[in-house]
């Protein structure tokens, strides 16, 4: 890199305490391409949506979505051999998009994915339409629950199981949980996938299951994939702990895969022990793309080390995305789709541009560009300086 190229890729940051700092990204990162055999780990990106940033509309009311940018950017996650977990991101769904729009855009990628060979969509199913205080009983919940599952599947979708605020607000036990997953799943066409959302991502979830403490919680979630295990393809927990993750793993009936949710701890996670392995559904792999597939490549290969190489550098950013409060962390995830081009702007749907500060996404872009993750320096580097020079940064 020539003296001119390195002026160019160089910016001033902000930093703690009012001041900037001269920052001088590095060389860019080239991940190898996706390799023809399979993954040998069954892996989900929970992507995000694209705002229409020109459209009339109140933006903390009402969702206008670019639906040519936001399927765009699921052949992308396609393309790198990517699933995606459509309309169950917590980001979204009862933070922007309501449910008639969650069917839209299940009902517009479903269509997509069938003209990509090997494209797998699976589709959050849940109860947003039943406002928690309009709920005064399970069937209630169950309701709403069919309601969704219903739509879903006469598109020819595939269900991921969300887990419901309503229901968090009418149980009274663990009970009532076994109730409404039995009486749903009876029902459901299989294979399901379970999610289990802790309330660090939702704060409305605290005690799901019935029990406020994960570890008498995570019996009863066990129970009822034991009594319904034929329906569950696996269970996505997200509760930010691999210890729990592991032990909870390790209890599932034979068959049954644990999906992590862990952006915290998913490197460890997907590699696995002597005894199991997680697979992923993850919303940090929306941000992470090229390096998640370039290392699932590895790890497909038997190239361990590789895999850790490429993937261990992706957790200090994932981290810092996922930050408490961690129900901002979309904000974080659209600001990286941004730099990398992937869309025209730093819109997102509900206004949650601002959950984040100046300053966490000056931290964003060091450990986006340490991971490696920026795909074209320049670009980065030129809309970081429009964003900075927009909230009074002279950059």
């Amino acid at each position: 890199m020539d003296a001119p190229e390195r002026r160019q890729l160089m910016l001033r940051l902000p930093v703690s305490g009012g001041r900037v700092e001269a920052y001088a990204l590095r060389a860019p990162h080239v991940f190898s391409e996706r390799t023809s055999h399979a993954f040998n780990r069954v892996a989900y990106s929970a992507a995000h949506v694209v705002a229409d940033p020109l459209a009339n509309v109140d933006p903390w009311l009402d969702a206008a979505i670019d639906w040519d940018a936001t399927l765009a950017y699921r052949r992308y996650l396609w393309s790198l051999g990517l699933g995606v977990a459509e309309a169950m991101d917590t980001a979204q769904r009862g933070m922007g998009l309501d449910w008639n729009t969650s069917l839209e855009l299940i009902r517009r990628t479903l269509d997509a994915a069938r003209d990509v060979p090997g494209a797998i969509v699976a589709s959050g199913a849940g109860t947003d339409q039943l406002l928690p205080e309009s709920a005064r009983h399970v069937h209630d919940v169950i309701g709403a629950y069919e309601q969704q599952i219903s739509a879903i599947e006469s598109l020819g979708g595939r269900v991921i199981l969300m887990a419901s605020r309503a229901l968090a607000r009418v149980a009274r036990s663990p009970a009532d949980y076994q109730y409404v997953y039995d009486r749903i799943l009876s029902q459901v066409r299989p294979p399901v996938i379970l999610h289990w959302l802790g309330e660090m991502f939702d704060p409305a979830l605290a005690g799901y299951w019935g029990d406020a403490d994960h570890w008498r919680a995570m019996e009863t979630a066990i129970d009822v994939i034991a009594s319904n295990a034929s329906k569950v393809d696996g269970i996505k927990i997200s509760l930010l702990d691999a210890d729990k993750e592991v032990a909870m793993r390790r209890k599932l009936p034979s068959g049954v895969r644990m999906y992590t949710g862990d952006d915290f701890n998913y490197a460890d996670l997907i590699a696995g022990d002597e005894q199991g392995h997680s697979d992923a559904l993850l919303g940090i792999f929306d941000a992470i793309a090229p390096a998640a597939s370039s290392a699932l490549s590895e790890l497909a290969a038997g190239r361990l080390a590789n895999f850790h190489a490429i993937l261990g550098p992706t957790v200090p950013l994932s981290r810092h995305i996922f930050a408490t409060p961690t129900r901002f962390y979309k904000t974080g995830v659209v600001f990286l789709a941004w730099l990398n081009g992937h869309q025209s702007h730093f819109t997102m749907v509900g206004g949650q541009q601002s959950t984040r500060s100046v300053l966490h996404l000056a931290e964003l872009f060091r450990l986006a560009d340490a991971a490696g993750v920026l795909s074209d320096p320049h670009m980065a580097v030129m809309r970081m300086r429009a964003f900075l020079s927009l909230h009074g940064v002279d950059s």
